[in-house]
């Protein structure tokens, strides 16, 4: 119960908890991919009437990003007409519907389990869909618990949004390593430098039914999450800016205690009273910087490595990769909560700064077991999870944690969207050119040499990044969403 001088922590803690699960959503989908894609590429190989190409393959592995681009350019749009909880109960709607189409992607208009140009067609249209859901969620969720969080600890708020998408990564890393069980992903032999055949002794249930499954089993926990979001209250910014004032104050109460509520409702309602100020309204820098962060924690290449994480771990020929992928995804949860436990003590800064070099150091680690023939393919196993737990404890969260809350209130919704549309575009564009990449060939290293040229152009972008945030990015720890008003109005 709250009261004067205190909100009710337990109200807080349920309203996040489900908040959360859009995250889940967002990690499950995205990587849902990882266990999927060889049997999926496989099932089309077999198609008749087109071939089906490296090219091919690296655009249905990342179309689910052409979805996430158009979810999330429109985030601001939905945010401000239906609301920040209307619009996360459509993002589960596009969720679940995405799960069932993916699964089957015949119904109604074509014959189950014959491959052909148009079924990969409507395959994607789906995976798009599902896409848009991830969109909507990335920019809402860390939004939602960004606006209705105490400012003393809304980054580690924040940041449990991306603990539940890590989490989510690693329940559908879990759950298709236990629907593959005693079966074995399909062999994938190459014929030409961009057209593959399926190996006459690869596993058929993988290749006809496998995939689906793996896909259709995100329609539990997205069924879960739109009814559950529909119980949480709407944020008392929107609240405000839409001129429910009583309703706001009532949600602040049972948050922070009504003395402390009444305080938060006039910070609001004094830096909203211009609901529709121009983009710019605060300069060019704040737009600039919040796009970059979304650009760099994409360039850094985590999600070619999150997406392909069994093909890699195939790749470096070390025991079983759906086993090593499980166990990086159990490094970045454990490495996800350091962020948690830090980003209120060390600030946002120094956590980005430091997962940067990690993450050059862990990339520049693969790139030099591709260069020299005879290391040990435990540098690579080691140098990959240095690398993505980095990325956990700094980009992974702190980007977020930063673009819900650097934004000044009047044009946050517009702004997260342009800054997180701008995420999923070099998502897509890292995730796309991955595959063609990664299997390039040059002279007497073959296709090493595509595998060190990947990893080192990873780390030279975090070298980058670290010196972007290092000169460009202010530190926004302890400050109150309506400080940052005032942050940008100095500039």
């Amino acid at each position: 119960m709250s009261n004067e001088t205190q909100g009710s922590k337990t109200y807080l803690f349920f309203i996040v908890l489900i908040a959360v699960l859009g995250g889940l959503l967002f990690g499950y989908d995205t990587a849902v991919i990882s266990g999927a894609e060889k049997g999926l590429q496989a099932f089309f190989i077999g198609a008749e009437d087109f071939q089906y190409t490296d090219i091919s393959h690296g655009f249905t592995s990342a179309s689910a990003l052409i979805g996430c681009i158009i979810g999330s350019a429109l985030s601001g749009f939905f945010a401000s007409r239906l609301g920040r909880k209307r619009s996360l109960v459509l993002a589960g709607v596009f969720f679940f519907l995405s799960a069932l189409g993916s699964y089957f992607p015949e119904f109604l208009f074509f014959e189950y389990g014959k491959p052909t140009r148009s079924l990969l067609a409507a395959f994607n249209l789906y995976r798009i869909l599902g896409g848009m859901g991830v969109g909507l969620a990335s920019a809402i969720c860390p939004m939602y618990i960004a606006e209705i969080a105490p400012s003393n600890i809304r980054g580690k708020l924040v940041s449990w949004n991306q603990f539940a998408i890590i989490f989510g990564q690693l329940v559908v890393y879990f759950v298709n390593f236990m629907i593959l069980g005693e079966h074995t992903n399909p062999v994938i032999e190459r014929i030409s430098s961009s057209i593959y055949s399926v190996g006459v002794e690869s596993d058929p249930w993988t290749i006809t039914t496998g995939w689906r499954y793996m896909f259709v089993s995100e329609a539990i926990p997205a069924g879960l999450f739109t009814l559950l979001v529909c119980f949480v209250p709407e944020t008392p910014r929107y609240l405000v800016m839409t001129g429910r004032d009583e309703k706001a104050l009532d949600v602040l109460s049972r948050i922070n205690g009504m003395e402390r509520a009444r305080e938060i409702l006039q910070e609001i309602k004094n830096t909203v009273t211009q609901r529709t100020e121009r983009l710019f309204a605060y300069g060019m820098l704040v737009i600039f910087i919040g796009c970059m962060l979304s650009v760099f924690q994409q360039v850094v290449g985590i999600n070619a490595v999150l997406y392909f994480a069994p093909r890699i771990f195939d790749s470096i020929n070390m025991g079983d990769p759906m086993k090593q992928t499980v166990i990086m995804g159990v490094i970045n949860i454990l490495y996800t909560l350091v962020a948690i436990f830090t980003v209120e003590r060390w600030g946002r800064k120094r956590l980005l700064i430091s997962g940067s070099l990690g993450m050059a150091l862990g990339a520049f680690g693969v790139a030099l077991f591709n260069l020299i023939d005879g290391l040990p393919p435990i540098i690579a196993v080691i140098s990959i999870m240095a690398y993505s737990a980095s990325f956990m404890f700094s980009w992974g969260p702190i980007c977020w944690v930063l673009i819900s809350e650097i934004f000044p209130n009047t044009i946050r919704g517009a702004a997260v969207a342009i800054a997180v549309a701008f995420q999923w575009i070099f998502n897509f564009i890292v995730s796309s050119s991955f595959l063609p990449m990664y299997n390039m060939s040059a002279g007497d290293m073959g296709e090493k040499f595509g595998h060190m040229f990947v990893y080192a152009l990873y780390g030279t972008m975090c070298v980058i990044a670290a010196i972007f945030v290092w000169r460009l990015v202010p530190e926004t720890k302890g400050k109150t969403l309506e400080d940052m008003t005032k942050l940008w109005k100095k500039k």
